[in-house]
């Protein structure tokens, strides 16, 4: 019987976490952790849709980046941005997924309601 090594990922900026085998994609594993990353492409690295953040600290925690990674990110996956359906997780490691739309929208407006309330 083989040892099976299973890895954490949190998903920030909510927090959730989820335990997955070592070499699930960070896609995977979001979708896992009920993370919410957006993809149109299905997960072959084609519509740039799914990119994450991977502080310097976290970066051993993935896979090197593919080529067609790297050709898609050019710059940035020099500065730890990486696409989710590429990465794979090989130990744990915290991710930083962007803020959906509308959420952020909703989240502006909330605050600019509350600063109006306190005039």
């Amino acid at each position: 019987m083989t040892r099976r090594e299973f890895v954490n990922a949190v998903f920030l900026p909510d927090g959730q976490s989820v335990k997955v085998r070592a070499g699930t994609t960070v896609l995977e594993a979001a979708r896992k952790a009920r993370a919410n990353v957006r993809t149109r492409c299905g997960g072959v690295a084609g519509c740039l849709m799914c990119k994450v953040s991977v502080d310097e600290a976290n970066r051993s925690g993935l896979s090197e980046p593919t080529a067609a990674e790297l050709r898609k990110l050019g710059p940035l996956a020099g500065q730890g941005t990486r696409l989710a359906c590429q990465a794979r997780l090989l130990r744990d490691a915290v991710v930083q997924v962007p803020e959906d739309p509308l959420k952020a929208a909703i989240r502006k407006k909330l605050a600019e309601q509350a600063e109006e309330d306190l005039w």
